[in-house]
């Protein structure tokens, strides 16, 4: 482990970052020997920063649930950051472009919770009973350390590239649709871009969300009542620049639309 004055000077350059909207150098290059449980320990300093300045926690995302993406980053597992109130946007949003660093979106489901949810055991049966509904979500990716030759490591240390998100179309009951067949189209200025389907999320896209649990157990914590847990991407980051709208249609779960101004 990294020491803790270490930790706590890597988690203020990232909130500084935040602040200024800008980047800081690879973690990976200027500390070599970083492992995956300090990249947790800077995120999770990172968060109390956040919250003694005010800000509420109010949920969790979950990254690198997909095969290709795992291979990419040479990881087995996915990885997970937090989602503050001030990240959550409304349907049909028009979202400044400047409040976040090389921006993408990313295709997802948000469950929200009804039921707290803990390891070390947690089950998709666990999931599936403590989810009060799941609705449609866009993730804004949003990066405040450089990405050439960025390693997970990097990437869990800033937050796991969580910028923010945009939620909307149709809220569901668990049991009124197969979430496994959940599809979505994304469009940006009125061109389709990108298209998947939500088993492309391990299987299932509840999946993430008991890995979720299991993993802050670890970390001795765990999910709470009202979180919403956004479970990871089915389709690949597309990138958005200034001007952009964005579009996503998931059928009969309808629909989410921001513009990037």
């Amino acid at each position: 482990m990294l020491e803790k004055s270490v930790i706590d000077g890597i988690a203020n350059e990232l909130y500084e970052a935040e602040q200024s909207r800008s980047t800081i150098p690879r973690l990976t290059a200027r500390y070599p020997d970083m492992t995956v449980e300090d990249s947790y320990a800077v995120q999770n300093v990172w968060k109390e920063r956040g919250l003694a300045a005010g800000r509420r926690l109010v949920g969790r995302k979950i990254g690198l649930t997909s095969k290709v993406m795992q291979v990419a980053t040479g990881i087995t597992e996915p990885d997970y950051g937090i989602i503050f109130d001030d990240m959550v946007y409304e349907n049909g949003a028009v979202i400044p472009h400047d409040t976040f660093s090389n921006v993408r979106i990313e295709v997802e489901l948000a469950f929200v919770l009804g039921k707290d949810l803990s390891g070390p055991n947690c089950t998709l049966f666990d999931v599936l009973d403590a989810t009060d509904y799941v609705i449609p979500a866009l993730e804004i990716l949003d990066s405040r350390i450089e990405m050439q030759g960025r390693t997970i490591v990097d990437t869990i240390s800033d937050n796991a590239a969580m910028g923010g998100m945009v939620m909307g179309g149709n809220p569901v009951r668990i049991g009124d649709v197969d979430l496994r067949w959940v599809s979505a189209l994304l469009y940006r200025n009125e061109t389709i871009e990108e298209s998947g389907v939500a088993a492309a999320v391990l299987n299932h896209p509840a999946a993430g969300v008991y890995w979720l649990a299991n993993k802050l157990a670890q970390h001795g914590t765990s999910l709470q009542a009202g979180e919403i847990i956004l479970a990871g991407s089915f389709t690949r980051p597309m990138w958005v620049e200034k001007g952009d709208t964005v579009q996503a249609d998931y059928g009969q779960l309808g629909s989410i639309t921001c513009r990037f101004s």
